[in-house]
């Protein structure tokens, strides 16, 4: 599974860093660009490369939500249900694909699969906790990408296309692609898809304070360069 190719590139993951256990984190995006998850094999590979133990990277890969331990679908799909988008329409939006996605009437359950993993069509639900798009709320991501001012509607058809093989445009960021594609490039691997970087990323919801300041002069007030630092409390 992790043949020379992937070795090679986990090599030239570990040369852009001085200590070599400073490159674990792209080095299980990159297992995930194999596996679709990150599994024992994984584990034990990464922490042969880095001359780590598989104590410590397990430790780092069942830290991060980013790192998933069961196979994923085609697609990642992550619905924010944090306060804001929760309270706009964020848990509708989950409630809607759980149900959606589950088989024999059960809905879906967090992080499980509707389809055979990796399989063209498969999602993996999941909500996450912040986007930081709460001025675009609710959004959701397909394959960490942005789909912003969401409704159960449009949320149930974008996934449906989804199953049928579409990759519909996000609303800003990179074309869509697939789950295993996407963590190649979070492991920093583009190969091909460089024209990725110069997807949009702002919207006009987001930079409108600073537009508004620039259209009107607005400015924040200078500090001098010899403004005394704010008083510590006295210890008691």
């Amino acid at each position: 599974m992790f043949g020379e190719d992937i070795v090679g590139k986990a090599q030239q993951i570990i040369a852009r860093y001085p200590v070599a256990r400073s490159a674990l984190l792209p080095m299980l995006h990159l297992v995930q660009s194999v596996e679709g998850h990150v599994s024992q094999a994984g584990i034990a590979f990464c922490a042969a490369q880095l001359d780590l133990t598989t104590a410590e990277v397990s430790a780092v890969a069942t830290f991060y939500t980013m790192y998933k331990r069961r196979p994923c679908g085609e697609h990642l799909v992550s619905v924010c249900t944090n306060t804001l988008c929760a309270a706009l329409g964020g848990d509708a939006i989950y409630a809607k694909l759980r149900e959606q996605l589950g088989t024999d009437g059960k809905p879906l359950g967090h992080e499980e699969t509707a389809g055979e993993p990796g399989t063209p069509g498969s999602i993996t639900l999941e909500h996450a906790e912040c986007l930081a798009a709460c001025d675009l709320g609710p959004v959701l991501q397909v394959n960490y990408e942005f789909f912003d001012n969401q409704t159960p509607e449009s949320a149930s058809e974008l996934v449906e296309k989804l199953r049928k093989g579409e990759k519909p445009a996000p609303t800003r960021g990179a074309p869509l692609t697939d789950f295993k594609q996407a963590e190649l490039q979070l492991a920093g691997f583009f190969e091909g898809r460089d024209g990725d970087n110069d997807g949009p990323s702002a919207s006009i919801e987001t930079v409108r304070g600073a537009k508004l300041a620039q259209e009107r002069g607005w400015t924040a007030p200078s500090m001098p360069d010899d403004a005394p630092l704010p008083a510590l409390p006295e210890k008691k």
